[in-house]
């Protein structure tokens, strides 16, 4: 053997198959499909007395309508295939915060509906908006 050769350690040869490896796996999940719509649905119930309601969905897709209520109802559809979860539906004073996705090697989808009384004025992640009738 001269000099400049080099016999693989078995370290050598467990980083080359990881660098292998993740690729593959990543490639494997990535098709994975996640669809919100086919997660069963979670409500959770606000209530809630004032005239303006500000919303802030940290860009997850949202729709507001109104209903024949006086509380608020969030209704949320969440899926994950791989990741950890970031779930989140809070209302501090006159502010309902949603937020759903996840984080790492992550493969997930989600959808918000909030159901609001027809006289509650709803600025969605700063804009006025007009909530859907149902």
């Amino acid at each position: 053997m001269n000099s400049n050769d080099t016999v693989p350690t078995r370290a050598t040869q467990k980083y080359t198959l990881l660098a292998v490896a993740v690729p593959i796996v990543w490639l494997g999940l990535a098709g994975c499909t996640t669809e919100a719509s086919n997660a069963e649905p979670e409500t959770k119930t606000f209530s809630y007395a004032g005239k303006t309601l500000f919303l802030e969905t940290n860009e997850v897709a949202t729709s507001v309508v109104v209903s024949d209520r006086d509380d608020i109802q969030v209704t949320r559809w969440f899926e994950r295939t791989a990741g950890f979860e970031q779930l989140m539906w809070e209302l501090k004073g006159d502010t309902l915060e949603i937020d759903a996705g996840c984080h790492g090697i992550a493969i997930c989808d989600a959808r918000f509906e909030v159901e609001v009384p027809h006289d509650l004025h709803v600025e969605l992640n700063g804009r006025k908006v007009t909530p859907a009738e149902p």
